[in-house]
């Protein structure tokens, strides 16, 4: 990741993405969660201009991310008045987020390859 005024994601990190999407990953998710991955606290402000997403996309996909147990949310109390910041955090490194996101993969695979088989053995019988 390139540092500008904030973190931005580097050609390394659009790779990850790129793959990530590739493999069903929403890219909002994608991107979101490289990012946060390199930091050890970020706010969603942050997320915003480093991945290049609007403020939705990052809600979304932070909402995705804790669902699945990979990151975690705190509050930022202002002083004064308004809506807090959020902080967000990974619960695990990403090393061990891609090891659960290829078994996930690995099990999807398996069950397509389980319907092509019966498919298969469905045709051989329309031949007769």
């Amino acid at each position: 990741m390139r540092r500008k005024r904030s973190m931005v994601l580097d050609e390394n990190d659009e790779r990850a993405v790129e793959l990530f999407t590739d493999l069903g990953m929403p890219k909002n998710l994608a991107k979101t969660l490289v990012y946060i991955s390199q930091c050890e606290e970020c706010r969603s402000a942050e997320v915003e201009q480093g991945a290049d997403l609007r403020q939705p996309e990052v809600s979304v996909a932070m909402q995705e991310l804790r669902k699945k147990g990979w990151a975690r949310k705190r509050d930022l109390k202002k002083d004064g008045k308004g809506r807090p910041v959020h902080v967000y955090k990974l619960t695990k490194p990403l090393p061990q987020i891609l090891e659960t996101f290829e078994q996930n993969k690995l099990r999807e695979v398996e069950s397509i390859k389980q319907n092509l088989d019966d498919l298969q053995s469905l045709i051989k019988e329309y031949k007769k």
